[in-house]
């Protein structure tokens, strides 16, 4: 996953990480790689704390908090099989 070019906006992203047991788990953070290391460390959240390593496979950048929230909620509900077609495309 790469970073956004440096260009004086920081975005917050909307996020899927999946875990060692190959679960998905959907989050928002303005920083991905301080938030996977969180999550690697078991202090990211109680979902991904017993199910670790976990790895970011897929990142949507948006310019306000309240946006990737809300794509937060989105990913949330959808189901596993529409996440995996986001962080896997055929």
């Amino acid at each position: 996953m790469k970073a956004p070019a440096k260009s004086g906006i920081r975005l917050h992203f909307a996020y899927l990480l999946r875990c060692a047991d190959g679960s998905l788990y959907a989050g928002s953070t303005r920083d991905l790689a301080a938030r996977e290391a969180r999550h690697n460390e078991g202090r990211g959240g109680r979902y991904t704390a017993g199910r670790r390593p976990v790895r970011i496979v897929h990142a949507e950048g948006y310019l306000t908090q309240r946006e990737a929230m809300g794509r937060e909620r989105e990913l949330k509900r959808l189901t596993k099989a529409a996440k995996e077609r986001l962080c896997c495309p055929s």
